[in-house]
């Protein structure tokens, strides 16, 4: 009796979305859901049961990853297909419950579908053969091509391509126009974490088809389509040898990698059937079948090729059926073609429970009723599974707001019902040859180890050969033969298959046992051979021995006197070394004393550079004490002698009988014309105006006009007048310009003495205001400078040498010059 397995159901609760929906069920445990009707059901008074409890195999809550669904429905199935199973896994449930987003996911997480063909491209990445080595033969099966057609395949592809480009490229937005496409490919992470252990001795390729069921017909959503006929063709549902249901000329696209796996599947994805209904945006109103084949034959006996033989090849699927959402018309608003696409909806949903519950009852009561698979399109392509030829699963979605009960509920005792539909467990399709397990890796350590062997100079290597050989067994036990319908024709086929198997893989051990038989009786002829070569080989060996002990037994006296003499000459160079290292030690030693005087006398030289340092410093400090004492002797010197020159120019004056204060004293240019002057100011008097003796300055607020007539020529000299603000002006064209601000005037003028030196004189004076607004300049003090040369010749007289000081530079002298005027010299 074959051996059965229920179908798995699993449930998976959706998110509330508004924060004001209301639940109407609760998650008691990991495989048990808790409904409570709500007041709004429409059978809510009629229930004498307020509560209804329904079991799944599993439970997942709404904050269940894609991750761990996948894990737990997905990763079993993925297994099988590698193993040799097919496997079939549904997502059923109301429209909008989530049942795209748990097959499809998103770019960011991505659902069931991308992690299967990331974990099988993640376990065959290195023994996917290369592309057209597996061809479609258009009914259901692959041909195995040779490496010479698959290269021509390759290059049509490549050109064909190349061609397409090149015409895309002038009518590129009209054919984005007659696609639909408008959306960008979706870029997603690959997961490389898990991987399923595959047999490594296979060569692996994977084919992928899409399909829609809509309105009960079938379309090819990866056919490439005429750009003048946007519609697509639908095909047929045909069985093949094997009694397999598949699509009628569907595309089957061979890919490399889960990345272009998945560009395929958006590539059709935008041909589905997408409306908007009153309950879900973007409601899938077809059914689509995402289906992944791996085919797999075996190596030959050396891992190298693959076996030439179509029988060998294995083939096994795994089918991910998205199916649209049941529906209600009166929540959904539908109307024309919508309702007709929900009418077939629903009705292909309802064959599925009929054709479910019908296996149940022939299974639970022993009848023979017959299924109705070919009432929908969707029932006649499964029909295989449910018969027994692959694992079956379903995730079942689940919305949990109040509003969606009525549907759910409908939902809950579908999936209670398919849980007690039993599937016979597949068997394993591979064929077992008998070949050596591991042939393609020790195939590969042979060839690296010869190919080192060639590098190391050995041409030897190159005719190595290696016999991997043959496991031989002629498979496992007989499978189960007990027949308990008439329809059980698949066990007759199955056996037949194997007993196929069992005498292929007999005449293949026999010829295999009849080539090493002969291979044995050739090596015992050549081993035989040359034993007696090896014979006469040894007799000639050990005449030759016996010269050579002869010749050994010599040379062992002439080495012992050898040694003896090396002994000797060892011992001298030791004695010879010693007395070197006692040398080298001797000179260490004397450089280290040597080494330690020229130490010694660095320290002594600082030492005394140091004390040099402190006696030169304290010199250079009596020397400027000395200097500073002699300058300030001088200075005084100086002072005494202005002293006497300031009371000879005071007697002087009082000779001259002036009564004119000091302060007042008239300042000239000429001391000769002093005297006029004088007179012409007493003289003009009366035109002059009147001082007002009431203004007082202060002096800390003077102000200087410096009034520089003509070009001066710069003195060089330190002794200028000290003027902290000051406006230079070259000519008084307005009385404004000594009035305005100004408090102090100064005149400079430059003329040669007698003795052609030059001389500079500055007239200084006090500008007081008048009583009628103007202003008048009172001179009292006059500055001279004078600028003697050293190459001039010596002046004579008893002031001579007090106008050079100590070391030859020219003094300059402030004087004040007096006049015979009685008042002072005003300028307005």
């Amino acid at each position: 009796m074959l051996s059965k397995d229920p179908v798995q159901v699993y449930c998976r609760l959706r998110p509330m979305q508004h924060s004001t929906d209301v639940a109407c069920m609760k998650v008691t445990s990991d495989t048990t859901v808790v409904i409570t009707p709500p007041e709004s059901a429409i059978n809510f008074r009629s229930s004498s049961n307020k509560e209804i409890q329904t079991t799944f195999s599993n439970v997942f809550t709404s904050d269940a990853t894609q991750k761990e669904i996948f894990n737990v429905v997905a990763l079993p199935l993925v297994e099988n297909i590698i193993r040799g199973r097919n496997s079939l896994l549904f997502t059923y449930g109301v429209t909008g419950s989530g049942k795209t987003y748990t097959m499809t996911g998103e770019p960011q997480d991505a659902g069931i579908m991308p992690r299967c063909l990331d974990v099988i491209f993640n376990s065959i990445a290195n023994y996917q053969t290369k592309k057209f080595i597996f061809k479609p033969d258009k009914l259901n099966g692959f041909d195995i091509q040779g490496e010479a057609d698959a290269m021509l395949d390759r290059q049509s592809e490549l050109h064909a391509g190349l061609m397409s480009q090149r015409a895309g490229k002038s009518g590129k937005v009209r054919k984005a126009e007659s696609d639909g496409d408008s959306n960008p490919m979706i870029a997603r992470e690959i997961d490389e974490s898990q991987i399923v252990q595959v047999d490594q001795d296979n060569a692996y390729a994977v084919f992928v088809t899409y399909v829609e069921i809509y309105n009960n017909s079938v379309y090819d959503l990866l056919e490439d389509e005429d750009i003048r006929t946007k519609s697509l063709q639908s095909k047929i549902v045909r069985e093949d040898g094997n009694k397999n249901m598949y699509v009628h000329a569907v595309t089957e696209i061979e890919v490399k990698s889960s990345e272009e796996a998945f560009e395929v599947f958006q590539r059709g994805q935008r041909r589905r059937r997408v409306a908007h209904t009153a309950l879900n945006a973007e409601s899938s109103r077809s059914h689509s079948v995402f289906t992944i084949r791996l085919v797999q034959a075996p190596l030959d006996c050396d891992g190298e090729q693959i076996i030439q033989d179509k029988r060998v090849v294995c083939i096994t699927q795994l089918s991910l059926v998205d199916l649209a959402g049941s529906e209600r018309t009166n929540r959904t608003k539908n109307t024309g073609q919508r309702l007709r696409e929900a009418g077939n909806i629903n009705n292909s949903l309802m064959t599925l429970r009929s054709c479910l519950e019908i296996l149940r009852e022939n299974q639970l009561q022993g009848t023979s009723k017959m299924v109705p698979y070919r009432d929908s399109k969707l029932t006649h392509l499964f029909k295989n599974y449910f018969d027994g030829e692959g694992q079956v699963r379903m995730i079942v979605c689940i919305n949990p707001r109040t509003d969606d009960y009525d549907e759910t509920i409908q939902v809950m005792k579908f999936a209670e019902m398919t849980q007690e539909v039993q599937v016979a467990r597949p068997t394993i399709t591979k064929i077992d040859l008998g070949f050596t397990p591991g042939r393609r890796h020790a195939n590969k350590i042979f060839k690296e180890a010869r190919t080192k062997l060639e590098k190391e100079g050995r041409p030897e290597a190159a005719d190595l050969e290696v016999d991997i050989g043959l496991v031989y067994s002629l498979g496992g036990p007989f499978p189960e033969l007990e027949i308990s319908s008439p329809r059980s024709d698949q066990i007759i086929t199955n056996l037949m298959h194997f007993l196929e198997q069992r005498i292929n893989k007999r005449n293949i051990l026999r010829a295999d046992l009849q080539q090493k038989q002969n291979n044995l009786r050739k090596m015992l002829m050549v081993v035989e051979q040359e034993h007696l070569n090896l014979k006469i080989e040894n007799a000639s060996l050990k005449a030759a021995n016996s010269q050579q002990k002869k010749k050994v037994s010599a040379l062992e006296g002439h080495l012992c006197k050898t040694e003896e003499q090396i002994d000797s000459l060892l011992r001298k160079l030791n004695h010879a070394n010693d007395t070197i290292r006692s040398l080298q030690q001797e000179l260490k030693d004397r450089d280290m004393a040597l080494n330690q005087r020229l130490i010694d006398k660095q320290r002594v030289k600082q030492k005394y550079n140091t004390k040099m340092q402190v006696e030169t410093d304290k010199m250079n400090r009596e020397l400027e004490i000395k200097l500073r004492q002699q300058r300030e002797h001088l200075q005084n010197q100086m002072k005494e002698k202005d002293n006497k020159l300031r009371l000879v120019k005071q007697i002087l004056v009082d000779e001259n009988g002036s009564n004119v204060p000091k302060d007042h004293a008239i300042a000239t240019p000429n001391c000769a014309e002093a005297t006029p002057k004088a007179t012409d100011c007493r003289s003009r008097r009366d035109k002059m105006h009147v001082a007002n003796l009431r203004y007082r300055r202060s002096q800390s607020a003077d102000r200087w006009i410096d009034h520089r007539p003509g070009a001066i020529v710069p003195v060089g000299t330190v002794l200028q007048p000290l003027m902290h603000r000051r406006r230079s002006v070259t000519r008084l064209t307005d009385p404004k310009e000594i009035t305005e601000g100004a408090s102090r005037y100064c005149l400079v003028a430059q003329e040669q003495d007698t003795d052609g030196e030059l001389e500079t004189k500055l007239f200084k004076g006090d500008i007081i205001p008048t009583s009628g607004g103007g202003a008048q300049v009172v001179f009292n003090d006059m500055e001279c400078l004078k600028q003697l040369s050293p190459k001039a010749r010596k002046r004579s007289g008893p002031l001579a040498p007090d106008n050079v000081n100590d070391i030859g530079t020219p003094n300059h002298s402030s004087t004040l010059m007096e006049t015979h005027s009685k008042r002072p010299r005003v300028v307005s």
